[in-house]
């Protein structure tokens, strides 16, 4: 969602002119942060997640699936719902919310409160994202589903696919020859967002993926379908690679869905901690998350969202990619402000110089200034990384700030440094402590999917810390995976760089209960080798010392490519494997035999998706298309397949069309009591 409020947007040129002002402030406003909160310790396990729903029409007559574009009545009705039903509930705080999204078509959905620790609240996941899901389905019209897919088939085709529909003459925010600018959501962020990155790289963003090669693919493709006679502006054609699908404007990526989710530390090294376990494992999930084959009606050779996201917010300058001198702008910058992670920031022991091995330009100004204030080097350099953008939303309104309560100026930048993971500081005058936000998952079709995969990566932060587990390979080697994460079914043909020793030294086994030979006691600090049942998910894990004499090996000995089976089932006997370390884990919380096999049948989507047995999304949407009856087997996704495509996902939320390449056969849709669904509900 971002940093949203409300006020007179400024244009680019006029924002441009408060680029160091809110750059200076928001160091300030973080540094007030840092007085405050640096020492903080002792906070308890919070965490919540991020769902983003798109609102589909169907229109049976003429078989057309398209984009809902009622944001703002859905919202108005389901906020004046919610007030209503925080005042009749004993519970006011399990209420969820609903806010906008960049696309007018678009819901996102949190929890009315964060999850605790307790495994209640584990469990309690999927019915609480079910529950958001069927209040959406009550303020819809009765042709309308709120559909959990990561990006819309046909978005930007040439031809009708929103209701109501609006031509994409003339747009002017985004200057796209694909959507018009009624697509874009009404809040003044979004479209002053869409301008900026446009005026500041100086010209249309754009993304080409690789088309799919079916048998009856024009060879080589070149898109006739591609309206350059609306453009406003004189057109290089050449910006439309042949073989690839061509895409202009920044709502091909802002437009994606997907889920995220945020965890609460006991405090700032536990974050940092955190933060660099997470990076080697956001491509990792992207992989194993893949829903997103279809762009602009045609199938692409790709099965994820993130080159498309990093490519429609690259507000780079051609100065900065590189590709002329640098005169006007102060940086070559190597990556899109919507990409991977640039730097590990722990100073735990494990973390080696030698893993934070790209070039990472940083604000030196910045990194002097946050150096002699006590800030350690390595979070000094990611601030003063981060901060080498320039803030793209500015509100008249909002330029002076009062720099000890308010951290608006820094969320301006920290909110528009769109990356795999994001370490978030806590906010002024709140209860919040440091969080992680884990962001590179896409959205999966049924609300079961999407809990299974939060409860993983929700386990799996209990496991790194509880086991004190080391995931660090070097940034280039998690780009590389990113760039793999990517491709046509990575899952089942591609393989990763992953490390091949990831508990500390002197450990065999998360579980081992009596001291290594180093004499360094048992990660999770049990006493005479009998470890207690943890009754909750906790923060505050003791720490394993450095041993005594550190082989410093290369850092290149430290990880291998690994198939993705081999990541999550283990490799050899060293490497117990992710799903390994998270049953582990389990076995150190006291759980009851149902709240154990309800927790299994997640674990078990989580492997099967793993070692193939059970299709990604993508894949499974690659295979639908191929199989329509419809397609010629010319990569084209036409209106009626599109059609048939939501028809089928909206069949399989509800539990009422059986997949079982796609999930397991005992697969049951989540219920919640008192709530009614639209017509399509059986």
């Amino acid at each position: 969602m971002g940093l949203l409020c409300l006020g007179t947007p400024l244009t680019w040129d006029e924002a441009s002119k408060y680029a160091d002002h809110v750059r200076k402030h928001g160091i300030t406003q973080f540094l007030h942060i840092w007085d405050r909160a640096n020492d903080r310790h002792g906070d308890d396990f919070l965490w919540g997640d991020e769902i983003e729903y798109m609102v589909i029409a169907f229109d049976d007559e003429t078989k057309n699936a398209k984009l809902s574009l009622r944001q703002t009545e859905i919202l108005a009705s389901l906020n004046k719902s919610i007030t209503d039903l925080k005042c009749d509930t004993p519970d006011p705080m399990s209420i969820p919310t609903f806010h906008p999204e960049h696309g007018r078509y678009m819901l996102e959905s949190i929890p009315g409160s964060p999850y605790t620790g307790s495994i209640q609240d584990l469990l309690s996941v999927e019915s609480n994202m079910h529950y958001r899901r069927l209040l959406a389905r009550r303020h819809l019209n009765v042709n309308e589903v709120p559909v959990t897919v990561t990006s819309f088939p046909r978005l930007g085709v040439s031809g009708i696919f929103t209701e109501p529909h609006f031509s994409p003459d003339g747009a002017k925010p985004s200057h796209s020859l694909f959507f018009p600018d009624e697509i874009i959501s009404p809040h003044a962020r979004y479209t002053t967002l869409t301008a900026s990155i446009r005026s500041r790289k100086g010209h249309q963003v754009s993304v080409n993926l690789p088309i799919f090669n079916d048998d009856k693919t024009p060879r080589p493709f070149v898109d006739p379908t591609i309206p350059w006679q609306r453009s406003l502006y004189p057109v290089d054609n050449g910006v439309a690679l042949k073989d690839h699908i061509y895409m202009g404007g920044v709502l091909f990526g802002a437009g994606c869905c997907c889920l995220q989710l945020t965890f609460q530390s006991c405090n700032i090294e536990d974050a940092r901690r955190m933060y660099d376990a997470l990076i080697p494992m956001a491509p990792i999930m992207l992989a194993l998350t893949a829903a997103s084959p279809i762009w602009r009606g045609y199938l692409s050779d790709v099965d994820c969202r993130w080159s498309v996201l990093s490519g429609c917010y690259d507000d780079r300058t051609a100065e900065e990619m590189g590709r002329a001198p640098l005169r006007e702008n102060k940086y070559v910058i190597p990556k899109s402000r919507f990409d991977s992670v640039g730097l590990y920031i722990s100073t735990d022991w494990n973390n080696k110089a030698a893993y934070n091995n790209i070039n990472v330009p940083y604000n030196q100004e910045i990194y002097t200034r946050l150096v002699n204030h006590g800030v350690d080097k390595l979070l000094s350099k990611h601030m003063a990384y981060i901060f080498i953008r320039d803030p793209l939303v500015i509100f008249s309104e909002t330029i002076d700030q009062d720099d000890e309560a308010s951290n608006y100026h820094f969320e301006n930048l920290q909110s528009t440094n769109w990356q795999t993971v994001r370490f978030k500081p806590p906010p002024p005058q709140s209860g919040i402590g440091w969080r992680v936000e884990f962001r590179s998952m896409e959205v999966q079709l049924t609300d079961f999917e999407n809990a299974a995969f939060a409860v993983f990566i929700t386990l799996l932060s209990r496991a790194i810390l509880a086991f004190n587990l080391n995931f660090y390979i070097p940034i280039s080697k998690v780009d590389e995976n990113m760039s793999r994460a990517q491709k046509r079914d990575a899952v089942r043909q591609g393989k990763f760089f992953f490390r091949k020793h990831v508990l500390p030294p002197g450990y065999i086994s998360p579980t081992m209960t009596t001291p290594s030979s180093s004499g360094s006691s048992s990660p999770l600090g049990w006493q005479d080798g009998i470890p207690p049942k943890e009754t909750k998910l906790r923060n505050g894990f003791p720490r394993v010392p450095p041993p005594s004499m550190l082989v410093d090996a290369p850092v290149e000995d430290e990880y291998e490519e690994m198939s993705m089976e081999e990541i999550f089932s283990g490799k050899g006997a060293m490497f117990p494997g992710l799903l390994g370390l998270v049953e582990a884990y389990l076995d150190t919380l006291d759980i009851n035999p149902s709240e154990r096999l309800q927790i299994s049948k997640y674990i078990d989507l989580v492997r099967r998706r793993a070692n193939g047995s059970l299709l990604t999304t993508a894949s499974w949407m690659r295979e639908f298309v191929r199989s329509h009856p419809s397609y010629k087997f010319d990569s084209v996704v036409s209106q009626e397949i599109n059609y048939d495509l939501m028809v089928a996902i909206d069949e399989i939320e509800r539990g009422v069309l059986r997949v079982p390449e796609l999930l397991p056969h005992d697969y049951a849709r989540s219920r919640v009591n008192g709530l009614h669904e639209s017509k399509y509900e059986p």
